[in-house]
């Protein structure tokens, strides 16, 4: 067992910085002497410690040193074989464990229900995504996890899969049986992918849902930055004894910045440390508060915000208690309109809201009373904004029929259309609502007259989509 209580990343840093270098190299502020408003924004400690990779403090490309003993300690306390630290966020993390086990023309199946770097991925090596579409909640609208037997299913239809993909949990706290399906995979020599970028939390505390690594899945990328309290931008990509590291490592490589943050490296490095000695004691705590918020907005009337209750076993497996997800249509409001209204006349800042629901971020850095100020301003909204909800749209996931591989679509000869005349045609971009990221539509899927009145529906709500060539979201790029 390595020493927990240790940060060799953050102290090389500290050591660093109490040395009398002069600086001859990047970055050009100079330790923040050439940017003095720089240093009034972010203070000379942090703008001192924005250094370049050099021996003392090790190069995150091929690492020997002190971040190598971080990456170490980091796949000890989560359970891995090895870990990566990522510096272009998630996205990186999830983009690398596909192109390790992919190459063009290379099935794998997954949802549908992924974040647009899933798809993007494919589009940069070219693999046939195998979707296994996911029930649908019709009260809620939202997508819900992997059945079992519809992975089954798929494995047995695509025996020549290369991997399985599973997004565990979704932004709404939906599992699925991750236990199961890595299982299943691996008898049929398939590995499994994991988008852990909601599950930081899950190797911390025996209450929550099972963690990839702990069920033997053979890669997962975890965003530290969300609930691991990190920098944005922050990264883990965890791996088990079954995959190459050192190709990975070549993967990474492909695409991650040679000027990495060391800013954002040592927020990995700490944050590790403090889920290491007390993550068990604070996600315990983000538990109660969870669940006490959910208890009170449910009293409120004509909200509901969703729990345990949910769990089939089938399409619910398990569910992220921390995740405080709030059915908002039943008071004729959507779910961005509420988000609107919450930052805009109350001052709070959720993480999102969608066509019916919104998500508030419960985490270690929350307190009980900025909980009561949240509830407190649902009921005032209740109270002052309640509406009839006659006309309002009905579903917050539209299940996309897919035609032409991603990669085909997206680099075919193209024309662009009015968004009203692209049904029947087929899409070559996405059009996405950000947050959550899932696309509504990308590229090489029919555009349908659902999909259409969806996008103008998220439109007149202030969704902010994005994806699109054309910045307004006005027109559409088809096939030609």
């Amino acid at each position: 067992m390595k020493d927990q209580k240790s940060a060799p990343l953050f102290e090389a840093l500290e050591k660093f910085r109490k040395m009398r270098i002069v600086p001859f190299d990047v970055p050009g502020h100079k330790r923040g002497r050439g940017n003095p408003e720089l240093v009034q924004l972010l203070g000379e400690k942090c703008v001192s410690l924005d250094v370049n990779s050099m021996k003392p403090l090790d190069d995150l490309c091929h690492p020997s040193s002190v971040i190598r003993e971080a990456e170490a300690l980091a796949a000890e306390a989560f359970g891995a074989a090895n870990s990566f630290f990522m510096v272009g966020g998630t996205t990186s993390a999830v983009q690398s464990m596909i192109l390790s086990c992919c190459k063009a023309g290379d099935k794998i199946i997954m949802p549908r229900n992924v974040h647009k770097s899933v798809i993007n991925a494919l589009i940069l090596c070219g693999a046939i995504p195998v979707y296994v579409n996911p029930e649908v909640d019709n009260r809620l609208g939202i997508s819900l996890g992997m059945e079992f037997e519809k992975i089954r299913q798929a494995v047995y239809d695509n025996p020549d899969a290369k991997a399985v993909f599973v997004n565990n949990p979704t932004y709404y706290g939906i599992c699925s049986d991750l236990k199961s399906i890595t299982e299943l995979a691996h008898s049929r020599g398939m590995k499994v992918l994991v988008d852990e970028a909601h599950g930081t939390h899950f190797y911390f505390n025996e209450n929550l849902p099972a963690s990839a690594m702990s069920v033997g899945a053979d890669m997962a990328a975890v965003s530290m930055h969300k609930s691991g309290g990190s920098l944005t931008q922050s990264s883990l990509l965890l791996l088990n004894k079954s995959v190459n590291c050192d190709y990975v490592r070549q993967i990474i490589n492909l695409t991650q910045t040679t000027s990495a943050s060391y800013l954002l490296m040592a927020s990995l490095d700490v944050s590790r440390r403090n889920l290491a000695l007390n993550g068990r004691e604070a996600f315990g705590k983000v538990i109660e508060m969870a669940q006490y918020a959910r208890d009170e907005i449910n009293g409120l009337g004509d909200y509901y915000a969703y729990g345990v209750e949910m769990i089939n076993k089938k399409s619910v497996f398990d569910f992220d208690v921390t995740k405080l997800a709030v059915y908002t249509r039943d008071l004729g409001l959507a779910g961005i309109e509420v988000y609107d209204i919450l930052r805009d006349e109350y001052d709070i800042q959720i993480e999102f809201g969608d066509i019916c629901n919104i998500l508030a971020y419960v985490s270690i850095g929350d307190r009980i009373q900025d909980i009561e100020r949240l509830v407190g301003a649902l009921d005032d909204i209740r109270r002052l904004y309640k509406k009839d909800k006659s006309g309002m749209l009905e579903t917050e996931y539209v299940t996309p029929k897919v035609t032409v591989p991603p990669r085909q679509a997206f680099y075919a000869e193209k024309i662009s259309l009015p968004l009203r005349e692209t049904e029947g045609k087929i899409c070559t971009e996405f059009v996405m609502c950000y947050p959550p990221g899932i696309p509504i539509i990308a590229p090489g899927e029919l555009i349908t007259k659902e999909i259409i009145e969806y996008i103008l529906y998220a439109k007149a709500k202030g969704c902010n989509i994005q994806g699109t060539e054309d910045f307004a979201v006005n027109n559409l790029n088809v096939l030609k």
